[in-house]
């Protein structure tokens, strides 16, 4: 009986030992840089879904999706937790020719913006990231590899300069434009390049050996603006414009008699602010500390 006891003591403390091993290797690998790629998707004005009045997800448009890059650097504050500073570079795209929904078509208006962000998040762990065995050996039992899966949220910055396409085939920015009239009516003014962001997201990363890892992430941004597309507000008289371009870009349908068009209708929808969304895979490294006892060169 002593030994079954025996036994069954050593068996709990070589547990909570190993545990607690486990707990703080955490520690030795607080740090860690990424680098990815994926699409983004923009929801706005221009474009959209098949529908008319659609908000968000629900007007997903797969034919807009474009590109994006990653990359950033994250440090853990503590086994389940860590801050990310992350920096993207993409380009939305939106295009009312995209659309069957009737007014949103015959509105006729398009756009394309890069968007820089620079972000700052904090990752919450739902699942901790765990190691197994150092060594793929056979019939040696324990722990293998579990990945993390993890929640973030944060502020962001983002750049933006939409353009749109002329009849001469360049593409020219809308900003300076003001193809709402601003800078022309008073109480109108042009909206500016720069603006915040809240992102929100989840992620996963699976352990590939000690030091890599590869998983996805899915993420959405909200906007503080509503002008990433140039549109958010009603139309102004085209008369108002003594460029051209601006005026064309402000009408953007080929039907000047066209209902709805004119001076004070609906061209924007200003309840809600711009977001976009983006999905990307993504490779990242652990940088770890030198071993004990080895040369350093």
């Amino acid at each position: 009986m002593k030994k079954v006891i025996i036994l069954c003591v050593i068996l709990v403390c070589t547990s909570i030992i190993v545990q607690a091993q486990y707990n703080v290797h955490w520690s030795k690998i607080r740090h860690e840089v990424f680098l990815g790629g994926g699409t983004i998707n923009f929801f706005g004005e221009l474009g959209g879904a098949n529908t008319i009045g659609s908000h968000f997800v629900k007007d997903f448009d797969f034919k807009a999706s474009r590109w994006l890059f990653q990359g950033g650097y994250s440090y853990k504050l503590s086994e389940g937790w860590a801050v990310r500073a992350s920096l993207f570079y993409g380009r939305v795209f939106g295009n009312d020719q995209l659309t069957e929904e009737f007014h949103r078509n015959s509105r006729n208006l398009h756009f394309r913006s890069p968007i820089i962000e620079l972000s700052g998040t904090i990752d919450f762990s739902i699942i901790k990231e765990r190691y197994g065995h150092r060594y793929d050996l056979r019939r040696v039992k324990g722990q293998s590899n579990k990945p993390n899966l993890y929640i973030f949220t944060g502020i962001s910055g983002i750049y933006f300069n939409p353009k749109a396409q002329y009849t001469d085939g360049k593409w020219y920015e809308l900003q300076p434009l003001g193809t709402e009239g601003q800078g022309i009516i008073p109480t109108r003014e042009k909206y500016q390049r720069v603006t915040l962001a809240v992102p929100a997201g989840i992620g996963l990363n699976y352990i590939i050996d000690r030091n890599l890892g590869i998983g996805f992430e899915f993420g959405v941004r909200y906007a503080f603006t509503d002008y990433i597309d140039d549109v958010s507000n009603t139309y102004v008289d085209p008369a108002l414009f003594t460029d051209p371009i601006a005026a064309y870009f402000s009408f953007g349908t080929a039907d000047p008699d066209w209902m709805g068009t004119g001076p004070g209708q609906q061209r924007g929808q200003n309840q809600y602010n711009d977001a976009f969304m983006f999905l990307t895979l993504r490779v990242s490294y652990k940088i770890r500390p030198p071993a004990p006892g080895r040369a350093k060169f």
